[in-house]
């Protein structure tokens, strides 16, 4: 009896100092707590996302490479140049919507339409809010102007409804931080009147 107590001491001791030995795991590390972005991160998504959504094709004035048209780097996203004439319609345009060279303006049913200023100089955006920025991509409204006019197009806001409301606040941002071009985009004609250069 002595033998199997003194036999159940020593393991007893045996265990408690293996215990001692092998420390206890370490704790699992708490979830990192997500940060929000930097400005800078922000500013680069909405570059990001105004680049992949294709807004340059309308609203940068193009330059004519070897390759076809390609966005002016000094006007990037200025919209229709002011004062630039329209080339003549051709005779035989009914039933077609028709684009200049450099995708600014577009001529169909709904008349002429220009391309928006999109920088941040005040002939485009700089006076903006946000709200009105999100009311114009969202709503198709001009300005982002509550109970003002539809967006004509080619401008495919109906594309963008469900946009969620960060990347809004992303591309407006970025938008923000674009070179100022003082450009003010001539006003649409209506289908009545002759296009301009016609």
């Amino acid at each position: 009896m002595k033998n199997s107590r003194s036999w159940l001491t020593a393991a007893t001791l045996v265990a408690l100092i293996a215990a001692c030995s092998n420390p206890a795991p370490a704790p699992e590390p708490a979830p990192a707590t997500p940060q929000e972005p930097s400005q800078a991160e922000v500013v680069e998504r909405g570059k990001y996302l105004v680049e992949i959504m294709g807004c340059h094709d309308c609203h940068s004035p193009k330059l004519m490479g070897p390759q076809g048209p390609y966005p002016d780097p000094d006007r990037l996203l200025s919209g229709h140049p002011a004062g630039t004439q329209l080339p003549p319609m051709p005779k035989d345009n009914a039933g077609w919507a028709l684009l200049t060279m450099d995708l600014t303006a577009a001529v169909g049913p709904w008349g002429t339409s220009f391309a928006a200023n999109l920088t941040s100089d005040d002939s485009g955006i700089g006076t903006w809010t946000e709200d009105q920025f999100k009311r114009a991509l969202k709503q198709g409204l001009y300005k982002g102007q509550e109970g003002g006019r539809m967006l004509l197009p080619p401008m495919p806001w109906q594309n963008f409804r469900n946009i969620a409301d960060e990347d809004v606040h992303a591309m407006f941002m970025y938008l923000k931080s674009t070179k100022p071009v003082a450009n003010v985009v001539p006003p649409p004609v209506p289908p009545a009147a002759p296009p301009p250069g016609a």
